[in-house]
């Protein structure tokens, strides 16, 4: 059975529509396009419903077929939010009160789909975590409200049936997947008292004690907790408004760990500066964090905090797993230029660099082969339009926004996991009439008083590190504390700045004794890979000299040309071994 086609929403300034797609976006037959303005788009969880607010009343139709679910005459509505299962959409408006209503009225509004009455009607004045969290299974539902957090069993709002009490609690993030349900809380700090993240499992909320984990740290005027997929660990990062050394614009950052098994650690980063982008693989086992002043440094870390593989440095300030896990994209939006570098994670391997100037939203499609990129007001209002791409770097589809209009959002239809399976990485760009934007390589500025002369360590603006496999054994050698590594870059920049003023000081001699010109071949550090890399090595020498062979016009043997023919197969064989898949 052939898998579906994901749906793109996009809503602006001349309605809304949705789009069937990609590689192209076509109009849905199924959908007339609403030329309202909406203020609010969303689609369940499971792709198959979609709602949208106009400002005169919130629709609800299937996106298979287009036909209405339900219709709310709510025309103050501004943002809106299916539950897990579809079962209860959440509403919400901007909170206001009267001299002739000083209390005001409930602006949350939690609805049945099914019947479309309302379960509940609350009172929620901040737009920040307005919604209700809900357990994958809606088992549970949980809000926070004046310093405790409220839980709710199978969607009875009416009444509370647990609360986790801690002063002035601020913030709090659900656990995803399956039963059993746990919960990471967020205390702030207060006269000397350090800040401090929780993790419980619900309903065990019996003080401290009965904490999974428990994590303090000063430093903190706010965090963002993200769980990965499999509900086993926390990563938090923790910020403060002002860096008081003076050092960053950004403030400061620290990026903390917490498991449910009570481990928890600080992340330490390797480049000092912000922390832009913090991502969990879709596995589950490894991060990934983009940090350092610019060019910034990414790095991916496993579960125990230590560093798997370093992306160098770049000007990147985003991260984004494909939905499969299996290709990784860094990227440089904002007040960076669009640059995107494309990874295949698995032999950490570049796959493409293209470039998407102006952007100011990246969505993976749920395939896990397309992507794309809009430049949205009120970020930017010149230029709005949006692009399809092919991970390989060329753009598929490409749609400008007319003149006097303006683009707002676009959202990818989501899908559950398994519907789009992971499919093998490819390297040969995608063919497009659009073609690529693949980057070009820019040349460093130097100051005019530079320029002519050679490059040496002091005249670069920037220190430029290239990717570094950190795994134990990657390369064949032991795994570097910061202070060796430190050394060792100290060194290899003397090195290099003294080959610059004097290239001949570091040539070979013009006929080098054999003994002294052999070099040892590299090691992987296992003795038996390293014996099958000698041996294809082999292979693919004796191949090369059959190609002389065969340049010089002289007979080859058959035996002899289905060797040559196995040239391909050894190279990806070698590549294989050294890249340890």
């Amino acid at each position: 059975m052939a898998p579906p086609t994901p749906h793109l929403a996009v809503r602006g300034s001349d309605g809304t529509v949705l789009l069937r797609g990609p590689p192209n976006c076509e109009k849905n037959a199924d959908f007339q396009r609403d030329p309202l303005q909406s203020k609010y788009v969303a689609f369940s969880k499971d792709g198959t419903l979609f709602a949208w607010c106009n400002g005169e009343k919130v629709t609800v139709v299937k996106v298979a077929d287009g036909s209405q679910v339900r219709l709310f005459d709510l025309p103050k509505t501004t943002m809106l939010e299916f539950s897990p299962l579809n079962t209860v959409l959440a509403t919400w408006q901007v909170y206001s009160k009267t001299q002739d209503n000083p209390q005001g009225d409930a602006n949350l509004q939690l609805w049945d789909l099914q019947t479309g009455t309302c379960l509940k009607a609350l009172y929620q004045k901040k737009v920040q975590g307005w919604c209700p969290s809900w357990s994958d299974d809606e088992k549970i539902a949980v809000r926070s409200v004046n310093n405790e957090l409220h839980f709710f069993e199978n969607n009875d709002f009416i009444t509370i049936a647990n609360k986790l009490h801690l002063q002035k609690v601020s913030e709090f993030m659900l656990s995803p997947g399956s039963q059993p349900s746990k919960v990471a809380v967020y205390v702030p700090g207060s006269k000397g008292a350090p800040s401090f993240v929780r993790l419980y499992q619900y309903p065990n909320f019996g003080g401290p004690t009965c904490a999974l984990a428990n994590k303090s740290f000063f430093k903190a005027d706010r965090v963002t907790m993200l769980w990965n997929k499999k509900a086993t660990a926390v990563l938090v990062q923790a910020s403060i408004e002002v860096d008081k050394t003076g050092a960053s614009y950004y403030g400061e950052q620290t990026l903390h760990y917490l498991a449910t098994n009570g481990e928890t650690s600080a992340v330490q980063l390797q480049k000092n500066g912000p922390i832009y982008d913090v991502a969990w693989s879709p596995s589950s086992t490894e991060f990934c964090v983009v940090y350092g002043f610019m060019p910034a440094k990414a790095t991916v870390y496993n579960l125990k905090c230590d560093p798997v593989f370093d992306f160098g440095t770049g000007p990147r300030n985003a991260i984004y797993y494909s939905p499969q896990g299996h290709i990784l994209v860094l990227a440089g939006f904002g007040n960076l230029r669009g640059q995107m570098e494309v990874w295949d994670v698995k032999k950490w391997k570049q796959v493409s660099k293209p470039q998407a100037p102006d952007s100011t939203h990246f969505a993976w499609c749920p395939d896990g082969e397309h992507i794309v990129t809009s430049t949205c007001a009120p970020r930017l209002r010149v230029s709005n339009g949006y692009k399809i791409w092919h991970y390989t770097g060329t753009v598929l589809y490409k749609q400008d926004t007319p003149t006097g209009t303006e683009l707002w959002e676009t959202v990818w239809q989501p899908f559950p996991d398994g519907t789009f399976p992971e499919r093998p990485v490819k390297y040969q760009a995608a063919p497009s009439e659009l073609g690529s934007t693949e980057a070009k390589p820019a040349q460093a500025y130097r100051p005019p008083a530079l320029r002519n002369k050679p490059v040496t360590a002091s005249s670069k603006l920037h220190e430029e590190e290239p990717p570094q496999n950190m795994r134990p054994g990657a390369t064949g050698d032991k795994q570097l504390s910061k202070t060796a590594l430190k050394n060792q870059k100290k060194r290899e920049a003397k090195k290099a700045a003294k080959q610059e003023i004097n290239p001949d000081a570091l040539e070979p001699q013009s006929d080098p004794s054999p003994a002294s010109s052999a070099q040892p071949e590299p090691s992987c550090g296992d003795p038996e890979t390293d014996k099958k890399i000698k041996n294809v090595k082999k292979k693919l020498k004796a191949i090369d000299e059959l190609k002389a062979l065969q340049a010089t016009g002289k007979p080859i043997q058959k035996n002899q040309l289905e060797k040559m023919e196995k040239e391909a197969q050894l190279m990806k064989e070698l590549e294989d071994l050294q890249l340890g898949v």
